[in-house]
């Protein structure tokens, strides 16, 4: 399941902004710029579902709430974190009296692993994931994989719908139009595939004994 917590994308985005300055140029540098997010959003999404095996992105973008700064921080800004061992992950963190803030958030993810507290280190045991679970956690990739899908989508529209206002603008004409749709068109085909590969290859490692 995806993350309750998590506020959902507003799919009502409004059309990219036109002015006195917005040109075709700028129309499709904005719109590409936008799905580049989405296959970055599904990029970090998929980093933080487990394989079998150890891996830092699993756990580098956890937020830690350090009670000695009083704040919230990213693992990977609090800790040196490598795979010394194929199912094992280690985090040295920069200050010691970190360690423990460290431990309780992966304890309370949505990981389901078991850190071990060692003075100045923490050690995370990776262990074997069983068929159902690998079947599960394709599940929630896929998912994760169609709302990037969703927000490509939605770029491609707000692309579309700017175009459109070019042309009623007398900005571009109707051939001018037609030649931006083909180009976001294409821009959509690119980034939906770079979606689909990236999927392809996070279900290859899920499923990988």
């Amino acid at each position: 399941m995806l993350n309750p917590a998590k506020k959902p994308f507003n799919h009502t985005k409004k059309t990219l902004s036109i002015n006195h300055h917005m040109d075709a140029e700028t129309l499709l540098l904005e719109t590409e710029e936008a799905m580049l997010k989405a296959v970055d959003f599904a990029r970090q999404e998929f980093s933080g579902v487990r394989t079998g095996k150890a891996s830092p992105g699993l756990v580098e973008n956890l937020d830690v709430h350090v009670s000695s700064y009083g704040s919230v921080m990213k693992l990977k800004g609090l800790a040196v974190i490598s795979t010394p061992e194929p199912r094992l992950i280690l985090i040295q963190p920069f200050d010691p009296s970190t360690a423990h803030d460290i431990g309780r958030a992966i304890n309370e993810s949505k990981l389901n692993l078991n850190p071990i507290v060692e003075g100045r280190s923490i050690r995370l045991p990776i262990p074997a994931l069983t068929e159902e679970r690998r079947k599960d956690l394709v599940k929630l990739v896929k998912s994760q994989a169609e709302e990037a899908r969703v927000r490509v989508r939605g770029a491609r529209k707000n692309g579309m719908d700017s175009a459109k206002k070019l042309k009623t603008d007398n900005i571009v004409t109707e051939d001018g139009q037609r030649d931006l749709e083909t180009q976001i068109q294409k821009l959509t085909d690119k980034y939906v595939k770079e979606i689909d590969d990236l999927v392809a290859a996070k279900e290859k490692d899920i499923m990988t004994i």
